[in-house]
């Protein structure tokens, strides 16, 4: 290619995983099958938030947003890459990249913020619990919620153009599946190393904020916990943090360990597999574990299918 700017291109070619051709038709089978379980999963978290009473809560609110998050974040990377592994262009336009990046980083960046939020809520209900419907009041849930959606953009906005403003210098083979930093710098002909440095502190505050907070969150709710005298009561107060607890370990743990450790540590084969764990394994599991772990979620699944058979039934009758 002539070009010598990055805005000039017509598209990147996504060599994904092209170097094991034989690899990728497994993989086409295996994450379309976790694509459709990741829909599934979580498009019924958010509908029975909205559709049973019971779950018209704070925690429940917050959960509808975390699914219906996870469903737009893996939708706006793992179409693409079916289509790039079953397919011989493996390409992307420019303006493709772009919104790409800016969506799934905006996406991902939003669930650091969401989680936080959800381990405060979780404080609440544990350390506050008579005071609880008046501290996680509607209005302040509304605005929690928004405040994680406009700052996960808005960092997201930042490091987008960031990322694009280097010259690429006719460069657009792009070592990944998807459009995304660490990939995107290796392309730049340019030395990388202050935009690196800035990346990776506005990476750590947008990680280890939320963490510190879910870590005093917790902190606060283990104590409260142990004074419980009541192993019922324990085991409840346990149960109502432990789906929580669980999406917070599988996120922030392989976030952690792609983002906030020199690139150089581990190789592009293995970055590339972590981004599949956290692009649709993550987002395929979550709702699992709501499900699984939560008698409330359990129970209004029951409820929603037992209507639905109730209402089939009646019409048989009828007809």
């Amino acid at each position: 290619m002539e070009q010598k700017n990055g805005s000039s291109f017509t598209g990147f070619i996504l060599l994904g995983f092209s170097d094991r051709p034989q690899l990728e038709l497994v993989l086409f089978v295996v994450l379309l099958i976790l694509y459709i379980f990741t829909l599934l999963g979580n498009t019924t978290i958010v509908a029975l938030s909205h559709l049973d009473p019971h779950l018209h809560t704070p925690m429940y609110f917050f959960l509808s947003n975390l699914s219906f998050l996870d469903l737009c974040y893996t939708t706006s990377i793992v179409p693409q890459l079916l289509v790039n592994l079953r397919g011989a262009h493996k390409s992307l336009s420019f303006g493709g990249c772009v919104v790409q990046l800016y969506i799934s980083l905006g996406l991902g960046c939003t669930e650091c913020f969401l989680l936080g939020v959800m381990a405060f809520d979780r404080y609440a209900a544990v350390c506050r619990p008579l005071h609880y419907t008046v501290i996680m009041h509607p209005r302040l849930c509304a605005l929690l919620a928004s405040a994680s959606w406009f700052i996960g953009f808005a960092n997201s906005l930042l490091q987008t153009v960031l990322t694009f403003l280097l010259p690429l210098c006719g460069r657009n083979r792009l070592d990944h599946f998807f459009c995304e930093i660490p990939a995107l710098l290796k392309l730049a002909c340019v030395d990388t190393t202050m935009i690196e440095s800035e990346m990776f502190f506005v990476s750590a505050i947008i990680l280890l904020i939320p963490v510190a907070l879910i870590m005093l969150s917790y902190g606060q709710i283990v104590t409260t916990i142990l004074r419980i005298r009541s192993t019922a009561g324990q085991r409840k107060a346990f149960g109502t943090c432990g789906s929580h607890l669980s999406v917070v370990t599988l996120f922030f743990g392989t976030a952690i360990y792609a983002y906030l450790q020199p690139s150089n540590n581990y190789s592009q084969d293995q970055g590339k597999f972590i981004s599949l764990f956290y692009t649709i394994i993550t987002p395929m599991i979550n709702p699992l574990i709501y499900t699984l772990w939560n008698k409330d979620v359990k129970g209004a699944m029951r409820k929603v299918l037992w209507k639905d058979y109730d209402s089939r039934r009646l019409l048989r009758k009828t007809l």
